[in-house]
């Protein structure tokens, strides 16, 4: 089976660049990827990061210019952080946007993990409360399934009633249906979310997931999952995970992989130095900022143990990273990490992320066009559109 080959696209300004700079160069990766048979391109969700690590606060405004200014590329959210929104809101607006790319919407859903986000964005949605959060997610989640797949809906639950009780509608320009609406009393029973979505029933979902529990109800739920750090042996227990709870739900024997796709970070010079060199160091402080909250167990194998420490991220650094998940180096290298990611996990769906705080325009851009022309080639059947050299 062809790999399914994506961009994660996580704006980021820690050099502090003016805002319209920082668009412009995802337009100019967007613009690159879309005429250069990449298959899709996600945004990333993140609110309130002055420091300049996560700088995109709406993945679907994102989307929308980029599908303006595209033809083929499938636009995608890693994630759209479905509990801090109004479930109906964002059915609406996903579905528009679907529309307007003529159905190249891969729908990316999450529930959060700061802290800083969740209580400013939705006091419900507190990454305190993992059961509530959870919950929160899940009903939020039934409720964009059911906006897009029914004409008219209702819904009752611990966060969200629809339509508001009681609620009276009569007007001389909508015909009463018992369709939504009591005709005894005119009691509004269902609402209808326009527009519907342009795939049918619905966009593809996936869930950004990190931990067992969660890869598990993905899977009992329908959904896809997207995964991020973990090693390969570790994946490999994950994928399994996915597998055998996505067989049991649906009653075939689910292939390895299926249904899955893994980020990782990439970075292609002419030498493993150079690599190192030019995006290392940025790629290392983005983790300092993401290992803050979660240490090293992430990145670590089953039963490894790492030296105790002062302090939790002394062990973090370029080496100790790029043995276990960094896609750095040479053209051969990456071929051979990828086909790695292939042979173990039988891997159909890949994102690559080479604009990583700090990290030159220009030199991002050789990166991505040095994939694009010396390894995307090994992955997929063809190139669909003839790439030039890279300068």
């Amino acid at each position: 089976m062809l790999m399914k080959i994506g961009y994660f696209c996580n704006t980021t300004n820690w050099t502090k660049k003016p805002y319209t700079k920082i668009l412009d160069e995802a337009r100019d990766i967007a613009i690159y990827c879309d005429k250069n048979n990449w298959d899709s391109i996600w945004f990333t969700e993140h609110h309130f990061s002055h420091e300049g690590m996560e700088s995109c606060a709406n993945p679907l405004i994102m989307g929308t210019d980029i599908a303006a200014r595209t033809n083929k590329i499938r636009i995608g959210q890693a994630c759209n952080v479905i509990t801090f929104w109004n479930p109906i809101r964002l059915a609406e607006d996903i579905a528009t946007l679907d529309n307007l790319s003529n159905g190249r919407v891969e729908v990316g859903v999450g529930r959060g993990i700061y802290g800083r986000e969740a209580l400013h964005l939705n006091i419900e949605a507190d990454v305190k409360d993992q059961g509530k959060n959870k919950r929160l997610f899940e009903e939020t989640l039934t409720i964009l399934k059911k906006a897009w797949t029914e004409k008219f809906f209702e819904h009752k639950g611990e966060f969200y009633t629809y339509p508001s009780p009681d609620f009276i509608w009569q007007h001389d320009m909508s015909p009463p249906s018992e369709e939504f609406v009591d005709l005894k009393t005119n009691k509004l029973k269902k609402i209808s979310v326009i527009p519907q979505p342009y795939q049918k029933p619905h966009p593809p979902i996936w869930q950004v997931v990190d931990s067992p529990g969660s890869i598990e109800r993905a899977a009992k739920l329908g959904i896809n999952c997207i995964m991020w750090i973990p090693t390969v042996k570790v994946l490999k227990e994950r994928f399994e995970i996915y597998k055998n709870a996505k067989s049991e739900s649906e009653k075939r024997d689910v292939p390895m992989g299926e249904g899955i796709c893994l980020v990782r970070d990439l970075f292609i010079a002419d030498s493993m130095e150079e690599a190192k060199e030019l995006a290392g160091e940025q790629m290392v402080n983005y983790m300092r900022w993401v290992c803050h909250w979660r240490g090293l167990g992430s990145h670590m194998n089953p039963g490894e143990e790492l030296p105790k420490t002062k302090n939790k991220l002394d062990l973090l650094s370029y080496d100790f990273l790029h043995k276990r998940n960094m896609l750095f180096g040479t053209v051969e290298y990456v071929i051979e990490k990828i086909e790695e990611l292939k042979s173990e996990l039988n891997l159909q769906n890949l994102q690559v992320w080479s604009n990583f705080p700090g990290v030159k325009h220009e030199d991002c851009m050789r990166s991505i066009k040095l994939f694009t022309e010396k390894v995307m080639p090994h992955f997929k059947n063809k190139l669909n559109t003839e790439v030039k050299k890279v300068s």
